[in-house]
């Protein structure tokens, strides 16, 4: 199952609960690196997955289920085709890519996955940015010399991170239970369908940050700060939201259009972004 030795790094956003990333696994040798997932419970989880285990894994441990501890401790255990280092809570960016560097270190070009099992927990400790600079890091320094990298990205994760990480990506894959719906209002509504595929992490962000049960949109715009949309694009997008099956709106008035927001549906405006990206990285 080893690479071709010359071949850069195909790149792949897996998102869900959990995140699949370890579907597609092409290498007998994997690199992982752990923000959500324990050591035990990542390695149990090889059972369940369609590819079996691989023949030798190295893990970087950076959860915060990890002991803290100022330096990096790296274990090996040779019955088991396994080497993994404890980096601790919360480390730095570059003490996390070293460490990943550390085990690739010697190996052949294109022999190696790397894999992330969830990047969310990363964006909640440390800000969206801190997250898309990780996932930079890591496809620069490694895009040449891995064989595959596949990152996960949970549902707990910042939605802006489905378009700014997936935008780096080969494929992004995850968005089942949103595909059909998407593909509808596109056939159907392709205005519509562009403003909630340029907006819609926007349109999310607001929803949930407005305080109001049955705003108009140009009150939910009034949450967000530095707005790409205005409040009549951010409606058109709420609009997108009611067809999909994410928001509601409210029927008892006669004026503009209220929004149900007690009838939101967070997973599925989430599943709705990961469908869209998903459909825009394979066009």
């Amino acid at each position: 199952m080893d690479g071709p030795e010359n071949a850069d790094a195909t790149a792949r956003l897996a998102c869900g609960d959990p995140p699949a990333v370890r579907d597609e696994v092409a290498s007998e040798r994997v690199v992982s690196v752990l923000f959500g997932t324990d050591v035990e419970t990542w390695r149990a989880g090889w059972g369940r997955a369609t590819t079996g285990a691989p023949n030798r894994e190295a893990v970087v441990d950076a959860s915060d289920i990890a002991r803290s501890g100022a330096a990096a401790s790296t274990q090996v255990v040779a019955n088991a085709g396994l080497a993994y280092t404890v980096l601790g809570r919360a480390p730095e960016t570059e003490r996390i890519l070293d460490a990943v560097a550390d085990h690739l270190n010697g190996a052949s070009v294109g022999t190696v996955d790397l894999l992330v099992d969830d990047l969310a927990p990363v964006a909640v400790r440390e800000g969206a940015d801190a997250a898309v600079a990780l996932v930079g890091g890591l496809l620069d320094r490694f895009g040449g010399q891995a064989n595959r990298i596949a990152v996960g990205l949970s549902f707990e994760g910042p939605a802006e991170l489905v378009s700014r990480v997936g935008t780096r990506m080969d494929s992004v894959v995850g968005g089942d239970s949103g595909a059909a719906a998407v593909e509808g209002l596109s056939a159907e509504d392709p205005t519509t369908f562009g403003y909630v595929r340029r907006h819609w992490a926007e349109a999310k962000r607001g929803i949930e940050a407005c305080d109001r049960n049955y705003p108009q949109s140009k009150q939910v715009h009034a949450v967000l700060e530095d707005p790409e949309t205005t409040p009549r694009t951010l409606g058109a997008t709420l609009s997108g939201f009611v067809t999909l099956g994410a928001l509601d709106t409210w029927s008892e008035t006669v004026g503009p259009t209220r929004y149900d927001l007690t009838a939101y549906r967070p997973e599925r405006a989430w599943a709705l972004g990961v469908a869209i990206q998903t459909r825009t990285s394979s066009d």
